[in-house]
């Protein structure tokens, strides 16, 4: 079957336990995001007898219902009533299932059609069935229970395989067993679980083919079907997604929609298996993995176009070229752009985390395609690295968690892509064998909040009362004070850089940079301020400035970093080991205030300007004294703020189709 065939119809599979009424509400918008209509959630028996269960389904069933269809799956036995004094043991008696169904039936049939009965047992220990429960018993348990469920009007599904069994199945119609059953379950997890995986077609193909030899019409469904993330590989749950779409199987129930928090136990207990906790479309702190943005922005329609997404395990170039990584984001694009142009082989590595980053890189796709090498990977996957280092000329490392706010809220992240990160790109450079120069985009939040510079305030901005740091700005010699773990992570990577440099002698230059603006930047509250509030006005969103508005920044038009880019690697000979503080020095400061004035005059627009508690680790007053640099290579800045905000303006209006009225001093507008 091909993605132009018909497709099965896609659920989700997500289990909830009793009194999690924040996650059922927070699961039905992400369902409601993701176009998804249907649901396979299981329904706890031993749960059933816990005092407040029955309460917590009532709720479960009436909200769940009026956004998808649910499929609840029956599992866990009483204790109490069970072969062994677990949830994963047989009813002593047989029956007890079936009058559990039909229980569940009774009180909530009006809210489903079709009810899954319990998985095959196996010797994982979810299914631990007693040694003296034989598949007679099981058989004769299930088919009681397909009956009875046939009696009260619905339809059944035979728990899915795990791993899928054919001979299980013959068994189960030897049996009889099937005659009540109208869809048949199966499972697949592809190279996590699944080690010896040949593809679905033969795992169907065998199941069908004891259908057929006992004349046997049911549904097939893939009722439990994921991939873990755990190795942050999440292409690979992407294409494993395409790839189950892509079966002859009726239905799909991808799990899950969230990752196993921490605090739960697996099947198996704690911690055992590290898999069994990222197999979400969203990590444990809410965000995003690369399926669920693909599905919430373009629709599963949509899911087999995204051609630009590319990922190889053994990179085979024989040719050169520049590895950039970060390199759809906004400093990437902008530098793989001046590459190609120039007639260079660039291998842009990214996650596509950032939001908006795949736009960028479908242009340069599109524009490039046979000088551009992809790798949609993370910059924790160390052996891809590895791999892409190993024949790259030069290394532009511009991956990175960027925020600030973002980093208090999930340090762990920060400090795994920011530092660990950084320290694979360093190790993978280290041990190749031409250690190709590495140039790297450190911050100015590696001097923190600059203690003991005094400041003081005017009508529209903070200035420092040192003249010399009024005159010429923060040199590199300024001691560093890391604030914040974003602060903590860049700076250290930071360091990290220069040391591996002066101990195993890796051509390496570090950029500590101020306030980068200009095309393809898709800014937000969090990081690209300038294009933020440029964005807000021309779109007529409010503004909120934290803070007072008058922090001042020396910002910098991205072509001219560019240029800084390039000047750092042809003069290496004199850039090698060294830091510089980039930024568009003291002739290009401006306020947060002053800015919106500006973008005020430009656009025409009158903005809604709030203002909220100042952020952690924000400067009063930070300027690059940009001396070193320029001395060294002789580069300067070439746009002013004017112009560079001019460029991003029409940028933005040409991107977003805007109107002329929308923009009145863009050059189309001015020549009516």
């Amino acid at each position: 079957m091909t993605h132009l065939q018909q497709r099965p119809i896609v659920g989700i599979l997500e289990w909830f336990r009793p009194g999690e009424y924040k996650e059922v509400t927070k699961a039905i918008r992400d369902f409601q995001n993701l176009g998804i209509t249907h649901l396979r959630t299981g329904i706890s028996w031993a749960d059933w007898y816990v005092e407040g269960t029955p309460e917590w389904y009532d709720w479960l069933f009436e909200e769940l219902s009026k956004h998808v269809e649910i499929l609840p799956c029956i599992l866990y036995t009483p204790p109490s009533i069970g072969e062994a004094p677990r949830t994963s043991a047989p009813p002593k008696d047989l029956k007890a299932y079936a009058d559990f169904i039909d229980v569940i039936i009774s009180r909530y049939g009006n809210y489903f059609e079709w009810v899954e009965l319990w998985n095959e047992p196996n010797n994982s220990v979810e299914y631990d069935f007693t040694m003296d429960f034989s598949w007679y018993k099981f058989s004769k348990m299930i088919d009681m229970a397909a009956y009875w469920a046939k009696q009260r009007g619905k339809k059944t599904v035979l728990g899915g395989m795990s791993p899928i069994d054919p001979n299980w199945l013959q068994m189960m119609a030897e049996r009889d067993t099937l005659t009540h059953i109208d869809a048949i379950g199966i499972h697949g997890f592809p190279d996590v679980f699944d080690q010896q995986w040949n593809g679905w077609k033969e795992k169907i193909d065998a199941v069908k083919k004891v259908l057929k030899r006992f004349d046997l019409n049911k549904e097939l469904w893939i009722s439990e079907v994921g991939f873990s993330t755990w190795q942050h590989d999440e292409v690979k749950q992407y294409e494993e997604f395409k790839n189950v779409l892509q079966t002859e199987a009726d239905r799909v129930y991808w799990y899950s929609l969230n990752d196993l928090a921490a605090k739960n136990a697996t099947v198996g207990g704690f911690h055992l298996d590290e898999r069994e906790y990222h197999f979400g479309l969203k990590k444990p702190d809410g965000s995003k993995k690369l399926l669920y943005k693909l599905l919430e922005k373009y629709g599963l329609d949509a899911i087999f176009t995204h051609d630009y997404i590319s990922k190889s395990y053994k990179i085979n170039s024989e040719e050169k070229y520049v590895l950039i990584t970060g390199g759809a984001g906004f400093i990437g694009t902008n530098l793989a752009k001046r590459f190609l142009s120039e007639g260079k082989k660039v291998m842009i590595y990214d996650s596509l985390a950032r939001e908006g980053v795949e736009q960028n890189l479908k242009e340069l796709k599109k524009q490039y395609d046979t000088q551009l090498l992809v790798q949609i990977a993370d910059i924790r996957e160390e052996l891809v690295l590895r791999q892409c280092v190993l024949n790259a000329e030069a290394v532009f490392h511009f991956s990175a968690q960027v925020a600030v706010t973002t980093s208090i809220e999930n340090p762990l992240d920060d400090f795994q892509v920011n530092l660990k990160g950084t320290f694979n790109v360093l190790e993978a450079i280290r041990t190749s064998p031409h250690q190709p120069p590495l140039f790297f985009t450190s911050t100015n939040k590696v001097y923190g909040n600059l203690d003991g510079v005094t400041i003081e305030e005017t009508q529209t901005r903070y200035l420092p009362k040192d003249e010399r740091i009024l005159n010429s700005g923060i040199g590199e010699s300024r001691s560093l004070d890391f604030h914040s773990p974003y602060g903590c992570s860049k700076g250290s990577a930071d360091q990290y850089i220069l040391d591996y440099s002066r101990s195993y002698g890796l051509k390496t230059v570090v950029f500590r940079m101020s306030c980068i603006y200009g095309p393809h930047q898709f800014g937000t509250e969090d990081q690209g301020w300038v294009a933020h509030f440029l964005i807000s006005a021309l779109e007529d969103r409010p503004i909120c400035i934290y803070g007072n508005g008058k922090q001042v920044r020396d910002i910098l038009f991205v072509e001219d970093l560019v240029d800084a880019f390039l000047l750092a690697y042809a003069k290496l000979d004199k850039t090698a080991g060294q830091v510089f503080n980039i930024g568009g020095g003291t002739d290009n400061t401006t306020s947060l205030l002053e800015i919106l004035k500006i973008i005020k005059t430009k656009t025409g627009k009158d903005m809604s300007i709030s203002f909220d508690d100042w952020r952690t680790g924000d400067q009063y007053y930070y300027v690059s004294d940009i001396s070193k640099f320029s001395t060294v290579t002789g580069w300067k800045p070439r746009f002013d703020i004017d112009s560079g905000i001019q460029t991003l303006m029409e940028w933005l209006c040409d991107t977003r189709d805007l109107t002329l009225e929308d923009n009145p001093t863009h050059p189309k507008a001015l020549a009516l």
